[in-house]
Parts: C-alpha cells; sequence; structure tokens
C-alpha cells in the first residue's frame, strides 16, 4: 500500500501506482510471510538489495547492529497500532479500571519516549520533538483512511483476484 501511495499520493493515477508496484514486486526475491521475517531474511541470511518494510523493524535491527542506510520516503503511510479495552472482558474479570489507565498511560509523554526509544515512532508532539533526529518528517503521510478504509482496502488490494494477486500473476511477464 505504501507502494501505491507513493505514485497516488502524488497525483498520479491508479494505472502509475499498479506499474510501479509491479515493477518492484518483480525485483523481489523472496516474499517473507511478515515484516519480522523480511528482516530476518534481509539482513541475517543477506538476500535482497532493499529491504521496504516498517520502520521499527530497521531501527530494532540498527539497534542490534544492522546498520544499513535507512530512508524515509517522502511519501508514506502510517500504520498506526491500535489499542482497546475488550468490554466483554474487562467486565467479566473486573478489571476494567486498570485496563482503561494502562490504555490512557501509552499515550502520556513517558510511555510515548520508551515507544520511541525501541522503534516506534512517537505520536506525542512533544516527544516527537524530542527524537527528532531519529524519526525525520515525512513530507507527505496518508492513512488507510485516506485510501478508504480497512473494508475498502481489503476488498480493493487484498481480496482472491484483487490488486496483490494481479501483481503477483504479472511478475516476471
Amino acid at each position: 500500500m505504501a507502494l501505491w501511495g507513493v505514485k497516488t499520493q502524488a497525483g498520479e493515477d491508479e494505472a502509475a501506482a499498479l506499474d510501479f508496484a509491479t515493477q518492484v514486486f518483480n525485483n523481489v526475491p523472496v516474499l517473507p510471510k511478515d515484516a519480522r521475517e523480511a528482516t530476518d531474511v534481509f539482513y541475517t541470511r543477506g538476500q535482497g538489495d532493499v529491504l521496504i518494510n516498517y520502520e521499527n523493524e530497521v531501527l530494532l535491527a540498527a539497534q542490534k547492529g544492522e546498520e544499513q542506510p535507512f530512508i524515509i520516503p517522502d511519501v508514506n503511510i502510517s500504520i498506526d497500532n491500535p489499542v482497546a479495552v475488550v468490554d466483554a472482558n474487562v467486565d467479566k474479570k473486573g478489571t476494567r479500571e486498570v485496563a482503561e489507565a494502562f490504555v490512557a498511560f501509552l499515550f502520556t509523554p513517558e510511555a510515548q519516549r520508551e515507544f520511541a526509544k525501541v522503534g516506534f515512532r512517537p505520536v506525542d508532539p512533544g516527544v516527537a520533538a524530542e527524537f527528532a533526529d531519529t524519526y525525520p518528517e515525512v513530507k507527505t503521510l496518508f492513512t488507510v483512511t485516506d485510501m478508504g478504509g480497512w473494508d475498502a482496502v481489503q476488498e480493493k488490494f487484498f481480496a482472491d483476484g484483487a490488486i496483490f494477486d494481479q501483481i503477483q500473476a504479472d511478475i516476471g511477464k
């Protein structure tokens, strides 16, 4: 979706986005099942010339000594990590108060600093300023909401026969 947005968020049409994403995937020797495996394949096994991954994965690898040049593109997608209090669970266990306090704590400067130290871009503006060298500004940051929301993204990109399947089918042609 980040590859798609590089084109569409810059004002280009979906044909350009499809062509760009297909070109990139044509150069992918291995398609790991998730971000952590992609990091392992790239750093530990030395496969691939470029790693396109979540920012936190690259920063975590750097903390483990896997230093590589790392670029934040001008256009990028924000991958939010939601948190929720599950009513049925907290009501059953009587833990609502502590669960809600924990959720509130996650957004405090103290918690945001700890997240920032381990590779997660802080959402608190003050903490973001403290870590500006680690997390440079993204000029055009878009979200799944900008792409119509998760239901629309699922249908358009990831359902059977959708864009991701089309890209996979076009690889090597």
